[in-house]
């Protein structure tokens, strides 16, 4: 495949999930997807988005010719014989994390894309396998060498895309099982979130908001007894925009000098 003015690298990622990089001069990342959201209808054009800069038109005109192109490359392929592009956007540098919360910052996590994402934020990626026992086990070797670790569990997700709500449960209450063993490490702070909700009944990302678990040996107590979407509707925390997460947790964590004047 080749499209003049622009090198495009294609890198498989994991499942039925690629990256694809476009380099060159005058490209805009300010484009609409191609997924439908929707099985059985045809992919979308790719479109800038209104209001975009007169190179986004350039830019989708290069990514719905990789898009025919790598139509006809799959055509006689079965059972994937086409692509869906989402997600497009260019690449800005991101604030390290070390140098925003003077941290030093370390991420365990399985799928690609949330490794990259926790690199492009100035994480220390830590291999430590599949299984939940082995990235365990890394967390307790590394805890010394770090002071903030990022740990991402995808199944939960995943089961919730798929339907399939025993799955799901059963992921949950695989990750509840290690909350004892984190304790024992010794945290100053510890959060239970998501970055969003998943419901079986939907199949799909959805609007709801997520809960989350902020513990601390400064934290007040609520009047929850468990971890819920009902029971954290009714938590002490309320509802806030997760921007502010990383304050709330490096306050509880006794990283912050002092509130107010």
């Amino acid at each position: 495949m080749s499209i003049p003015g622009v090198q495009v690298f294609v890198r498989p990622e994991k499942e039925h999930r690629a990256a694809v990089v476009f380099r060159g001069e005058g490209l805009s990342g300010e484009l609409s997807d191609s997924d439908p959201q929707v099985t059985g209808k045809p992919p979308l054009p790719v479109q800038p988005h209104p209001g975009a800069p007169a190179s986004a038109q350039k830019t989708a005109d290069i990514v719905n010719q990789f898009i025919r192109q790598a139509f006809d490359v799959l055509k006689d392929d079965q059972p994937a014989n086409g692509i869906l592009v989402r997600g497009l956007d260019a690449y800005e540098p991101i604030p390290s994390m070390g140098d925003r919360f003077n941290i030093k910052p370390a991420a365990i996590a399985v799928y690609p894309m949330y490794r990259g994402v926790a690199q492009l934020c100035g994480m220390t990626l830590l291999e430590a396998g599949d299984s939940f026992a082995t990235q365990l086990a890394r967390l307790a070797a590394a805890w010394n060498d770090f002071d903030f670790f990022f740990i991402h569990v995808k199944k939960t997700d995943s089961s919730g895309e798929d339907g399939n709500f025993a799955a799901k449960v059963k992921v949950l209450e695989e990750c509840d099982a290690l909350i004892p063993e984190i304790e024992k490490l010794g945290p100053a702070c510890l959060a239970v979130t998501g970055d969003h909700s998943t419901p079986c009944r939907m199949k799909a990302h959805s609007f709801h908001p997520v809960p989350l678990l902020l513990w601390s040996p400064l934290a007040r107590v609520d009047e929850c007894t468990a971890f819920g979407e009902s029971q954290c509707a009714r938590g002490g925390l309320g509802q806030f925009e997760s921007k502010h997460l990383m304050a709330l947790m490096l306050a509880h964590a006794g990283r912050l000098v002092k509130f107010g004047a």
